[in-house]
């Protein structure tokens, strides 16, 4: 389902989508109420939300999706990249966040991503809002670095994670299997306690594996 309240661009998603054949757009919503109207009909694996928007917004209608609608998965789409938007999305329960700056095979990729359990961040919304904290550390304190628990190939396959790259295209790039590159994602977060590339990548900046 595509929520947002300019049909110019629900039809420019739309039309940018329909070369992609394992994704399909079911439904579209001018506003959240609209959205919520029609999930109560209307089963919807995933949602691409904007956030401003009338009658409605885009938090608003995530927090109760998120409440009634547990399995469904939120993708925000939108125009703002203030971290404290992102932060507060993220926190009410979205499993993407998008500019609308982004290209069609980015979208769909972040799709596929949250279709398939993952998060999805693009690069620059990842930064936004872990540079701010890392900078704040640093003014805090003069510490070094400490030791990262990860091995090599881990640190490897986290700066990969952090540019934002598939299992699939950091098993070419490393010559192993996806569920190999899986494995080391999943013991990568549990190393580090972090739950989503956001996590990753603050830890990335912070300890200086990724500029």
């Amino acid at each position: 389902m595509i929520v947002d309240d300019h049909q110019i661009v629900i039809d420019g998603i739309k039309s940018s989508l329909e070369e992609f054949g394992d994704i399909l757009v079911i439904a579209e919503a001018l506003n959240g109420k609209e959205a919520l109207d029609k999930l109560a009909r209307q089963q919807t694996d995933i949602v691409l939300m904007d956030v401003d928007m009338p009658v409605m917004n885009g938090f608003e209608t995530t927090c109760e999706i998120v409440k009634l609608y547990p399995k469904v998965k939120i993708i925000t789409l939108t125009m703002f990249n203030e971290k404290s938007l992102i932060n507060k999305m993220i926190d009410a329960g979205v499993s993407g966040y998008l500019l609308k700056s982004v290209g069609k095979d980015e979208l769909c990729k972040a799709i596929r991503q949250v279709g398939d359990g993952k998060q999805y961040l693009s690069a620059d919304i990842a930064l936004s809002i872990a540079k701010p904290e890392y900078k704040d550390i640093l003014s805090k304190q003069n510490t070094i670095t400490p030791i990262t628990p990860l091995s090599t190939r881990e640190i490897e396959i986290l700066k990969f994670i952090a540019q934002g790259l598939s299992n699939t295209e950091i098993s070419k790039k490393l010559f192993i299997s996806s569920r190999t590159v899986d494995n080391h994602r999943t013991n990568i977060m549990k190393k580090l306690d972090v739950h989503n590339i956001a996590g990753i990548i603050r830890y990335a900046i912070q300890n200086n594996i990724i500029e």
